[in-house]
C-alpha cells in the first residue's frame, strides 16, 4: 500500500475533466429515492417490512462539515445534534459506551436514518441542509480509487479508470456535462480532504485513557462525543 502522503499528491493531481469523463460513461441522476439516506436492511435478512433487521445510516463528516451544518438550521444546532461517533472501534463496557474511533458519522434518528432526511406523503426523499451537505453525501455514489479514501455504502459495483460507483438505483442514467464536472470536482476535493485528515490523524494520535469512556480522534485531534477536545 502506498504512504498517505504519495495518495495525497495523486488525488491533488486528479484531472476533474477526466473524472467528469468516468461519470459520464457510468452515467447517473438522482432519483431522490432515499436509499443512501435511509437505514439499510442487513445482508441475508429475509424479513419484510418492520420486522426486517436494519443498519443505521452511516456516512462520514468532517469536524469543519459538523459546525457548517450546526449553523444550517434557524437555531444552531449542538454538536451531537449533527454528529455522533462512527461505531467502529466502540463498544458498550460496565458504565457505558467506550472505545476509540477515528471518524465521526452523520447523526441518525430513531429509525436509523440519517437526521437530516426528510420524505414527502409520496415517498419522495430530500436533504433539509442539501446545500450544506457533506462532501460524501455530494459525490455519492462516486468514490475514487486511491488508499486511504472511503468507500460509501460497500464495495463498488462498476467502474471507469480511477472512478468506482456504488450501487444506487440513478446509476445508468444521463447525466449532462456540467453536472458530472460538479460532480467530478467535489469528488476530487473530497479525496484531497479525506487524505489530508487521515495524516492529521496519524500525525497527533496518543492512545486514550480506557476511562474517558469513547474517544474521537478526527484531524484537529481527540474529542469527546459532545465534540469538546479531550485534554
Amino acid at each position: 500500500m502506498e504512504p498517505l502522503e504519495t495518495e495525497l499528491e495523486r488525488a491533488r493531481a486528479l484531472d476533474v475533466a477526466a473524472l467528469a469523463d468516468a461519470i459520464e460513461r457510468i452515467g447517473f441522476e438522482c432519483t431522490r429515492c432515499g436509499a443512501c439516506c435511509k437505514a439499510s436492511e442487513v445482508d441475508g435478512d429475509e424479513a419484510d417490512g418492520e420486522d426486517a433487521e436494519t443498519e443505521p445510516h452511516t456516512a462520514t463528516v468532517q469536524p469543519e462539515e459538523v459546525r457548517r451544518l450546526q449553523a444550517a438550521g434557524e437555531e444552531e444546532y449542538d454538536w451531537r445534534d449533527v454528529a455522533r461517533p462512527m461505531p467502529f472501534g466502540v463498544s458498550e463496557g460496565e458504565n457505558g459506551p467506550e472505545g476509540e474511533t477515528f471518524e465521526w458519522a452523520l447523526q441518525t434518528d430513531d429509525c436509523g436514518d440519517c437526521t437530516f432526511y426528510q420524505e414527502d406523503d409520496d415517498g419522495v426523499g430530500a436533504c433539509s441542509v442539501h446545500g450544506d451537505r457533506p462532501l460524501i453525501c455530494q459525490t455519492y455514489p462516486f468514490s475514487v480509487a486511491l488508499g486511504g479514501t472511503s468507500q460509501p455504502m460497500g464495495e463498488a459495483v462498476d467502474e471507469a479508470g480511477m472512478v468506482r460507483a456504488h450501487e444506487c438505483e440513478g446509476l445508468g442514467r444521463d447525466i449532462s456535462r456540467t453536472d458530472a464536472e460538479e460532480l467530478a470536482a467535489a469528488l476530487r476535493e473530497r479525496a484531497v480532504r479525506e487524505l489530508e485528515s487521515a495524516i492529521d490523524v496519524r500525525e497527533n494520535y496518543e492512545p486514550a485513557n480506557p476511562d474517558q469512556g469513547v474517544v474521537v480522534h478526527d484531524s484537529e485531534g481527540a474529542k469527546r462525543p459532545d465534540g469538546t477536545p479531550v485534554e
